[in-house]
């Protein structure tokens, strides 16, 4: 099945699951994160998030998607980007993507769509973080069938 990348308002897309681009604790933060709890209905998405929160950084926990067109929003917790150490930041951003879509196949969805995680206020090189979410999907997509998009907002990052 196809990787696509879009530039899109994630919270507008028609997927099984989009993922939030979160914190370790779950909680509303400001960016992509800001917009899906706003779109969602910050109230029931927060309530739902303090049930399986907190989570690793690298991880993922999955709530329901409530006013999202999504049936499901998975949360994934990239790095805040360690310039002294890039590898273990590469490291921990590919893990967010891969438990993102393990969680995404435990629950049935057929397609997905990512925004670019931790490369907002987490300081991660848009870059580099493209090349880690594109080596990451590819990778998954050889082994199983899924829809998934990359989700770009601004122009720069498409």
């Amino acid at each position: 099945m196809p990787f696509t990348i879009v530039q899109q308002d994630i919270t507008t897309m028609k997927v099984d699951a989009i993922v939030n681009a979160a914190n370790t604790e779950l909680r509303m933060g400001g960016g992509v994160c800001g917009a899906i709890f706003q779109a969602a209905g910050a109230k029931q998405l927060q309530a739902a998030c303090s049930k399986v929160s907190p989570i690793q950084t690298g991880g993922a926990a999955v709530t329901p998607g409530f006013q999202l067109p999504a049936k499901y929003v998975i949360h994934a917790a990239g790095p805040i980007y360690n310039r002294r150490n890039p590898e273990q930041s590469r490291a921990l951003l590919r893990s967010a993507y891969l438990e993102s879509l393990k969680l995404a196949v435990e629950n049935g969805c057929k397609s997905l769509a990512f925004p670019l995680i931790s490369s907002g206020i987490y300081g991660y090189p848009k870059d580099e973080a493209l090349e880690v979410a594109r080596q990451s999907i590819q990778e998954f997509l050889q082994d199983h069938d899924m829809d998934i998009y990359l989700a770009l907002f601004d122009k720069s990052s498409f």
